[in-house]
């Protein structure tokens, strides 16, 4: 795994150790940022459920401004912090080692994010809980572009009642990424 652009571009990144995690291919890591390509440059990034950090690194090293990564792994957590000294990004990131709620609640009141990336584990049904908690939140308003990476028969039927709507979907071969904004 590596970094596909930017000022850390093709430096390699670490992965996580064992099957708690599921990194994201180079190549679906370039589709995703292709769709963000426009967004990224100055925005402020939380990455939620981030395993090795790779996809915060991504957006650092194409010119996010700021990015909060949470993960709750301390091995994980341990892998993110290497990473980010490793990329030389480590001055504009801020790492949260606790569950996703409890970073949201901890986050709560701060200025609305510009992207929210996540990619929890599958089929547990923690999109629709964390995009509940959003719906209501200052952690995202109407320009607020969220992501969601899920596997190909998670069901979101239900973002509509939230709040929602996709504006863009990717599929691959084993999972799908969402990508939604707030109904305005």
């Amino acid at each position: 795994m590596r970094v596909i652009a930017g000022t850390a571009r093709s430096m390699p990144l670490k992965t996580v150790k064992g099957m708690d995690t599921r990194p994201t291919t180079d190549k679906i890591k370039e589709t995703l940022f292709n769709v963000l390509q426009t967004d990224v440059p100055g925005s402020r990034f939380l990455d939620l459920f981030s395993g090795s950090g790779a996809i915060a690194v991504e957006a650092l090293s194409r010119g996010a401004e700021h990015a909060v990564l949470v993960e709750q792994n301390p091995g994980a957590v341990e892998c993110i912090k290497e990473n980010l000294t490793f990329t030389r990004l480590m001055d504009r990131a801020e790492i949260h080692k606790c569950d996703v709620m409890t970073a949201l609640y901890r986050l709560e009141g701060q200025k609305p994010f510009d992207i929210i990336f996540m990619d929890p584990p599958y089929n547990q049904g923690l999109e629709r809980q964390v995009l509940s908690y959003l719906a209501d939140s200052t952690l995202a308003d109407e320009y607020t572009v969220l992501v969601v990476e899920a596997s190909l028969e998670t069901d979101f039927s239900w973002l509509d009642g939230l709040g929602y709507h996709a504006y863009k979907t990717k599929k691959y071969r084993t999972n799908q990424h969402l990508f939604l904004q707030k109904n305005s």
